[in-house]
């Protein structure tokens, strides 16, 4: 509805923005530097955030960059698993078959992991999200799994991303191997009230409305209610532009965004 109304070629607020075109905001920039580091150093990198804070969208812009003759991204987003499927899913991830034993699947990842690294020169990144579910078991074999010669060699680089939650487990007695192991790290914080004012008028730009259609009042209410998280972000500017349309109006107000939170929360 909102589409025709305001001229756009397409929905300017969907997830599904090429990695190429998205908005950098600061904690993109972040993200990207740290990462950036680890391709020399490799290890463990450890991202935090809230639901919708951009987590995956970062990531997914790393990835986008990396080489492909250099590196091969591996994602896994299921962590409320077993340790015995965990193991078997990240086996399968690395083109491998996966062997019934547990210790048959923990050599199968090493070995797979060192040979794409020291044989084919190509370095594993592993992405594990939503790491936050995963148990406490599965922490702990992390640190076992991704343990290399005695523990003095890093073929490969695990990106562990999840929610503030995670911080709680990993402060855990078990888990202090696995945090000690750590090597860096990024809490994301969302964006800033200019970055929020910045991001909506690009990605209506994307959308083919070159012209500022959120007032100035319309940005400080939707960065206060969402607390610059892109999700949020995207939701109430679909709704609020929404609600726009219904009502004939060719620029967003901040009525127009509190009738948008008010659907939200209902």
């Amino acid at each position: 509805m909102f589409k025709q109304f305001f001229g756009m070629t397409t929905n300017p607020f969907e997830k599904d923005v090429p990695a190429g075109e998205m908005y950098e905001g600061g904690d993109i920039r972040e993200v990207d530097s740290r990462l950036k580091y680890m391709l020399d150093c490799h290890g463990i990198f450890l991202l935090v955030g809230e639901p919708g804070s951009g987590k995956t969208a970062a990531l997914r812009k790393f990835i986008s960059g990396l080489g492909q003759s250099l590196y091969r991204p591996l994602y896994l987003p299921l962590t409320t698993l077993t340790v015995n499927d965990f193991y078997s899913a990240l086996a399968s991830l690395l083109g491998e078959s996966p062997r019934y034993r547990k210790i048959d699947m923990f050599n199968q990842i090493q070995a797979a992991i060192t040979a794409l690294y020291y044989d084919q020169r190509i370095t594993p990144v592993i992405v594990v999200d939503e790491v936050h579910m995963a148990s406490s078991s599965i922490l702990d074999d992390l640190r076992m799994l991704f343990n290399f010669s005695m523990d003095s060699a890093n073929p490969y680089i695990l990106i562990l991303a999840g929610q503030p939650l995670i911080r709680n487990k990993l402060a855990l007695n078990m888990c202090l191997p696995l945090r000690q192991r750590i090597a860096a790290r990024y809490s994301m914080k969302g964006l800033s009230l200019q970055e929020t004012s910045e991001y909506l008028d690009s990605r209506m730009a994307l959308a083919g409305v070159p012209r500022k259609v959120f007032t100035e009042q319309a940005v400080c209410s939707i960065h206060s209610c969402s607390n610059g998280f892109p999700r949020n972000i995207n939701n109430l500017a679909t709704h609020a532009l929404t609600y726009c349309a219904w009502k004939k109006l060719d620029a967003v107000d901040e009525e127009a965004v509190l009738q948008a939170n008010i659907e939200l929360s209902a």
